[in-house]
């Protein structure tokens, strides 16, 4: 028999679920270019280059294995059925996800196979614990605390890593095709001027150098903005070019591992969240919150904030970093959550939808929960005074000697080390010296930190 393997975000050959139950028939990988996903509420060129990127290097290790992956473009309701009956296929294979787009065309999808009598197998492999989605509290409830998931978490079964394939049978004489697309011929274009570059290759290199050495500092040094030494694996891990599993799998013992293993659980627990509350896509985990905060829509302090021009320089660095790389160091994501929703009031739904526009990690799950818990208004029950993060005093912690933020301000890279948290502090003479005048050079603060705080908490309790 043939069957079909449609690709959606595991877009690799190693620890594939999918793939394993696939390959024992005649197996077709396929991958459909849904334009209701592409320029949808989510469109990103930064990041559809990205997919790019990974289908590219995914069709030449499907080549290596004797196969290639098939391309077509149009709703996969329609692309698979029509393809299934072409091949005369009976079963398509997929890896579950948990978003609501994701699940609704999972749905169409199943339905459209079912009335053309086609079998439709679900299989894991977009989380560390393969359904994040069953575990539960005592009570059988989804959990919407952190703390006792990651207990939950840690001790429930894992799968056997899977190899990839050795072989796959060619695919069939006569069988279009199809040819990835251009960025340009989708209608999107690259707004990020030096992102990572896409794939399982690139994804097996970057966990190889992250796991040689930087991963056992990773405890002590992971916030560490200066010296970055996060493993930048998050969009590989977005795209299922490494498997959340396969990388668990590989964590030896250590404070370090450990650390890092957490992160891992907080990607599975954001998908938990949302699998059991869809309507957090759009709407406050908080009920108490929902349409009671009076969000500021201040375009043009939005715009300073998407720009780096809010005077604020590591609020700045971090915003450029975005902007340049599609990326932002997770600590930098933090400051610049709180400082848009605490010290300029706007909705945090804008911060969502700007970073999911930028980022080649943009993930619905966790990019909605942290931008909920940072607003104060998610799962996590902390109050609001606890999420205030004064920019200044973070950069002073977390990049003490200004490398970070003179690598992605330049304008600032004479300013002296006692200034450079708040240089609107600087005497006029010292400005001049710096050749960063405020105002001119560099924009003076636009608010007041003690007076944004103190509207921000006055904000919440009227909520």
């Amino acid at each position: 028999m043939s069957s079909l393997l449609w690709y959606r975000r595991d877009l690799r050959v190693r620890d594939h679920p999918a793939l394993r139950a696939a390959s024992k028939d005649r197996v077709v990988p396929v991958f459909c270019f849904d334009d209701r996903l592409l320029h949808g509420r989510h469109a990103s060129g930064a990041r559809t280059q990205f997919l790019l990127e990974c289908l590219v290097d995914l069709d030449a290790s499907l080549r290596e294995r004797g196969s290639g992956l098939v391309i077509r473009h149009g709703p996969p309701e329609r692309e698979l059925v029509m393809l299934a009956r072409e091949l005369g296929a009976g079963r398509v294979h997929f890896t579950g996800d948990v978003s609501p787009f994701a699940r609704r065309r999972g749905a169409r999808v199943e339905r459209a196979l079912r009335k053309a009598g086609i079998e439709s197998l679900a299989h894991p492999g977009l989380n560390a614990v393969d359904d994040v989605a069953e575990l539960r509290t005592k009570a059988g409830k989804p959990y919407t605390v952190f703390s006792p998931f990651h207990r939950a978490w840690l001790t429930a079964e894992r799968r056997a890593v899977l190899e990839a394939p050795r072989e796959l049978t060619p695919l069939p004489s006569g069988l279009r095709k199809g040819r990835i697309p251009s960025l340009e011929s989708l209608g999107l274009e690259q707004e990020v001027a030096d992102p990572p570059p896409g794939g399982e290759t690139e994804a097996r290199r970057a966990a190889n150098r992250f796991l040689h050495r930087p991963l056992h500092d990773y405890a002590a040094d992971h916030d560490a903005l200066g010296r970055d030494r996060t493993s930048r694996l998050s969009p590989y891990l977005h795209f299922g070019c490494l498997a959340p599993r396969e990388l668990e799998g590989r964590l030896p013992r250590g404070e370090g591992p450990e650390a890092f293993r957490r992160q891992l659980c907080w990607r599975d627990f954001h998908h938990h969240v949302l699998a059991h509350f869809p309507r957090n896509a759009r709407s406050e985990f908080q009920q108490r919150y929902r349409g009671k905060i009076k969000w500021s829509y201040a375009k043009r302090r939005f715009e300073a904030w998407t720009e780096g021009h809010t005077g604020y320089p590591l609020v700045d660095a971090a915003m450029r970093q975005l902007r340049r790389e599609g990326w932002m160091h997770n600590r930098a994501r933090l400051v610049v959550g709180s400082f848009l929703t605490k010290h300029l009031g706007i909705d945090w739904r804008w911060g969502e939808r700007w970073f999911m526009r930028l980022l080649v990690d943009g993930d619905e799950a966790n990019n909605n929960g942290n931008w909920q818990w940072i607003a104060s208004v998610g799962t996590d029950p902390q109050p609001a005074f606890r999420r205030i993060y004064n920019p200044a005093r973070q950069m002073e912690r977390f990049d003490p000697n200004g490398d970070y933020v003179r690598r992605y301000v330049p304008e600032l890279c004479g300013v002296p080390d006692r200034y450079l948290a708040e240089p609107w502090k600087m005497p006029a003479e010292v400005q001049r010296e710096a050749g960063c005048v405020i105002g001119e050079d560099y924009p003076g603060p636009i608010v007041d930190h003690s007076r944004a705080r103190e509207e921000a908490l006055e904000r919440y309790r009227s909520g």
